[in-house]
């Protein structure tokens, strides 16, 4: 599931922590199931998971080997039909100015319905038919192209090499006729 909370300013220092909330269908609660603290991060081996149900399907997938931690995705390994309902990825970021320091919040929300069988949406199946399409659309203009350029390119080449005969011929006799003239005064 991806998450992510960018900062406006790169230049700005800052830490941020990461932490998921799950409130599966027909609860009314949120209960926190992971928390990613990166200056906790490179002491521990395992994932901090806070939730019983995800022990050993998270795996962290975000922003790694940074304080400033701006993509806080994960994933779930072995998707069971209880993973279906809400999650709720939030940003805990804490920006360091010169003169002073300010933190500030952000949620985001993920809905997750798991079905027995991966489904292809209408829109799906059309993208990949205009894919193709445009693919061989494009094709075909650049085939178009290649033999447009390829006609200009060989009669140029031609009108060139009668040119370059034509001034070959006229240089060869208008030698002749200067040997010859030069020959006469002698």
């Amino acid at each position: 599931m991806g998450c992510i909370s960018c900062k406006l300013r790169g230049e700005v220092e800052a830490t941020a922590t990461v932490d998921w909330y799950f409130m599966a269908e027909g609860e009314r609660e949120f209960s926190h199931i992971f928390r990613y603290d990166p200056e906790d991060a490179p002491k521990l081996d395992e994932l901090d998971i806070r939730d019983e149900r995800f022990y050993g399907r998270l795996d962290w997938n975000g922003s790694k080997n940074t304080l400033d931690v701006q993509d806080g995705s994960i994933y779930i390994l072995n998707v069971t039909f209880n993973d279906t309902g809400t999650y709720r990825c939030h940003f805990d970021r804490h920006l360091t100015f010169t003169n002073y320091d300010y933190h500030t919040n952000t949620t985001k929300f993920v809905v997750i319905n798991v079905v027995p069988k991966a489904t292809r949406g209408l829109a799906s199946i059309l993208s990949e038919v205009m894919m193709y399409v445009s693919i061989i659309g494009l094709q075909l203009w650049l085939v178009v192209e290649m033999v447009y350029c390829y006609r200009k390119i060989a009669a140029a080449g031609e009108e060139a090499l009668r040119e370059s005969a034509a001034e070959y011929l006229a240089i060869a006799s208008g030698g002749k006729d200067n040997c010859a003239g030069v020959q006469e005064s002698e």
